[in-house]
Formats: C-alpha cells, sequence, structure tokens
C-alpha cells in the first residue's frame, strides 16, 4: 500500500543509524512491529493475575527428560 506521510527528518535518520538498517522503509517498518509488539507486551501485562488459575493443570506433564 502507497502511502505518503510527513515523517519528521531528524527522528528517520536516528532511528536509520541506530537500527543500521538501510532504507528508511525497513526502518519505519521496524519501527511499526515493534510499536505493535510493545503494545500487546502492555495488553498482557494489564491482564496477569486476572485470571483464575486452571485447578487442574499439570505443569510436571508438560516436562521432558
Amino acid at each position: 500500500m502507497a502511502t505518503n506521510l510527513a515523517i519528521d527528518d531528524q527522528l528517520l535518520q536516528e532511528a536509520l543509524e541506530i537500527s543500521g538498517l538501510k532504507t528508511k522503509k525497513d526502518t519505519v517498518n521496524l519501527a511499526l512491529k515493534e510499536f505493535v509488539d510493545r503494545r500487546k507486551q502492555l495488553e498482557i501485562i494489564n491482564i496477569f493475575g486476572k485470571m483464575d488459575p486452571d485447578p487442574n493443570y499439570d505443569y510436571k506433564r508438560g516436562r521432558t527428560r
């Protein structure tokens, strides 16, 4: 999808340098992916401890030797 955006040039340049990527497109895509991943992590953190544990869950059964 072609999109025209007005992006802060200094911020984009800094992101390029930090990421080590070669193109602006790759840098923006990486930044968007990291943003989405971070938000998903925050959602998980927010529900942590709010769900009741399964009393029938056997953690030992999942272990292999």
